[in-house]
């Protein structure tokens, strides 16, 4: 395989199983925080053992997202070393700032975790808030990078040289905010969704334990309500999102959407597969003029085609299937809640039906595809380009052999952690049930390890 293949799939592999966590990071300390503000405002226990439960399966979580992130930055240097070279001249700000951001995180983890039960109300919530702060920042200036890959700023190429260098323009690159803004919003709705789909879980296995089931009730509530409030959020700023593309990323927002011709009053496809030989999409469902108002707020908005650019600047035709099944799992989401959120406090039942506690199961792992997806289109219909018209990914990559080898044993350390994962989370809570939690008296409640 060629070098580029390998490292494309090494640092994607990467990625993928990094992403995972370090949207968990970002995600449950923020369902901790509510579940503290309500123990605080209602001094309903069961909110203080779904925040010290959470807050156990969030450190083993950690214990994983550190390590692969350190190793997610090494490859980049060692991957991607004309990449890198622009990063360290031009980019080298949300790099050197998220080293704060993570102290912050890890101080106030440390203090909520091991002297949450010698603190005052106000300093544990104060140090759940500190903590999502700290997770949601270091997402943030991570992501900045791809961002700035799409639209690079504070530089120029000139005769091969890297020439007026404005960092904080590079920063605060044309899409930072909106992409900020994607990864955390998306953070949060995962998280939400991944505890719902626990709770939903355990209220199947424990319906005949009512004092368990209704913990798990309100666990799956509050979820439910919190997902589908920053579901709605991610779908308002993925509009902001294509508005972005149509700008700066015509050919990625083409290649999405299977267009092919340039044109105003742009259909909206929605599902199939795009025909290269056609110059199609076949099998897709069209909504007239939709894409045209997606990208510009009017439906006589011209939207480029991908005949307009060169073959060579194509991204891989396939983002269309990717885009539609990010898009597909978020209004899923949202239904998702709707209908628990009007089945539990309109209709006024006191059980779920069994269909729809299954669909609550399956809307966690869901969750993660739709990142999953999201982040392999984001990366993906950027190609050729690893800076956006300024690099291309083959022009980055290491001339470094033996990728394959790499490829091969780095697979298997993920392989190996996620196991890990799992077994080490199963063992703790099966150690420790939460019906063991609910029985302590007030006063035994801890946090510690």
């Amino acid at each position: 395989m060629d070098d580029l293949v390998i490292a494309r799939s090494l640092f994607g592999t990467t990625m993928a199983f990094h992403i995972i966590f370090a949207t968990l990071g970002v995600g449950i300390p923020l369902m901790i925080l509510f579940a503290e503000l309500l123990y605080q405002k209602t001094k309903d226990r069961d909110y203080a053992v779904m925040a010290k439960r959470w807050t156990k399966g969030l450190a083993v979580l950690l214990g994983v997202a550190i390590p692969s992130g350190t190793i997610a930055g090494v490859q980049l240097s060692l991957l991607w070393p004309g990449f890198m070279e622009v990063i360290g001249k031009v980019m080298s700000l949300p790099f050197q700032i998220e080293i704060y951001a993570f102290f912050i995180e890890a101080l106030f983890m440390s203090i909520y975790v091991y002297a949450a039960d010698r603190i005052s109300p106000a300093m544990r919530i104060l140090s759940v808030t500190l903590i999502a702060i700290g997770a949601s920042a270091s997402a943030i200036l991570i992501t900045n990078v791809h961002a700035f890959e799409g639209t690079p700023a504070g530089f120029r190429i000139e005769n091969g040289e890297i020439v007026d260098v404005d960092p904080w323009v590079a920063f605060f690159n044309p899409s930072f905010f909106v992409t900020a803004g994607h990864v955390v919003l998306s953070a949060f709705m995962t998280g939400a969704f991944v505890l719902a789909s626990i709770a939903a879980y355990h209220m199947l296995r424990t319906k005949h334990h009512e004092r368990v089931y209704r913990f798990h009730r309100k666990a799956l509530m509050l979820s439910l309500t919190v997902g589908g409030i920053f579901s709605l959020l991610t779908a308002l700023n993925g509009h902001e999102s294509a508005q972005l593309l149509h700008k700066y990323q015509p050919e990625k927002l083409a290649a999405a959407e299977g267009l092919f011709e340039t044109q105003s009053h742009a259909p909206l496809a929605i599902g199939g597969y795009t025909d290269r030989e056609t110059e199609s999409v076949k099998w897709a469902i069209e909504i007239p003029w939709a894409l045209s108002f997606l990208a510009g707020n009017s439906f006589d908005t011209v939207v480029r085609g991908l005949n307009d650019f060169p073959k060579e600047w194509w991204p891989p035709l396939f983002v269309h299937t990717l885009f539609n099944a990010m898009v597909g799992i978020g209004f899923l989401l949202i239904l998702l809640s709707i209908i628990g959120f009007g089945w539990n406090k309109i209709m006024k039942r006191p059980t779920f039906p069994h269909w729809l506690m299954w669909c609550f199961i399956a809307a966690g792992p869901l969750s993660v595809l739709g990142i999953e997806f999201g982040w392999i289109f984001a990366c993906t219909g950027r190609q050729p380009w690893v800076i956006y018209r300024m690099m291309k990914t083959e022009n980055a990559v290491t001339q470094t052999g033996n990728l394959a080898t790499l490829f091969v044993l780095f697979v298997a350390v993920y392989i190996i952690l996620s196991i890990a994962v799992v077994l080490v989370l199963r063992y703790y809570f099966r150690r420790h049930p939460v019906a063991n939690d609910l029985e302590e008296k007030p006063n035994e409640g801890s946090l510690q390890m």
